[in-house]
């Protein structure tokens, strides 16, 4: 009698490589057709329609009908948590090592599933915890409140959830932590609304202005 998580079930559906560009294609939040997903897997339609069925089945993708379109994205942050590992790991496994992307602006900033990835996500959580904006168990403390409420960000405002208020993820081409969970989305929010930073259409890219870099790094000291 198996018991325990079924691993081999998991690691099977990502493992097809239509399939994990396809998921790779979601990392950024959004929602695509099963059209606009057969591109990135380079695969028709039909396929793609077939990989997609399989991978709601198994509770990886959630879909969402909107008129006559159909609409996948991630089933949560954990699935784009697992997805993060898997690059690091593939990465790791496979000579000569290339850790991460090779696009510099991919490096420096990018969303991660709803939260800020790559050099300044992994600078950010690192200042959060030498200046001990979070203490050891990842509770904001006293001065990180303080400290978030210089870009607008009220903790105690977030949205109740079932989701960790913080949680590190292992950041695909730093290969250290940066910050997510509700805390790390409602940053990336307040980076974007004070306009220090925007999306890049279609792209998982967060490009910060000059002056959004200034205050960036002003806010952190």
């Amino acid at each position: 009698m198996r018991e325990g998580p079924d691993i081999a079930r998991v690691a099977a559906l990502v493992a097809d490589p239509a399939r994990s560009m396809m998921l790779i294609a979601l990392m950024d939040g959004r929602a695509l057709t099963a059209t606009e997903l057969a591109g990135f897997g380079g695969i028709t339609k039909q396929t793609a329609s077939s990989h997609l069925a399989k991978l709601v089945d198994g509770e990886i993708l959630v879909v969402e009908a909107q008129g006559r379109h159909r609409y996948f994205r991630l089933a949560g942050s954990h699935v784009a948590s697992l997805l993060e590992a898997l690059m690091v790991f593939s990465s790791d496994a496979v000579p000569p090592l290339h850790t991460g992307p090779r696009d510099p602006s991919l490096r420096k900033a990018r969303i991660c599933y709803d939260h800020l990835a790559g050099e300044m996500g992994v600078r950010l959580y690192d200042k959060m915890l030498e200046e001990s904006w979070l203490d050891g168990d990842l509770a904001v403390t006293d001065l990180g409140r303080s400290r978030l409420m210089e870009i607008g960000l009220d903790v105690e405002a977030l949205p109740a959830s079932n989701r960790p208020l913080c949680r590190s993820c292992l950041d695909w081409s730093q290969r250290r932590h940066h910050l997510a969970g509700r805390l790390g989305k409602a940053v990336l929010d307040s980076l974007l609304a004070k306009r220090w930073a925007r999306r890049v259409a279609d792209s998982r890219v967060i490009r910060f202005s000059p002056e959004g870099e200034r205050g960036f790094a002003s806010w952190l000291g």
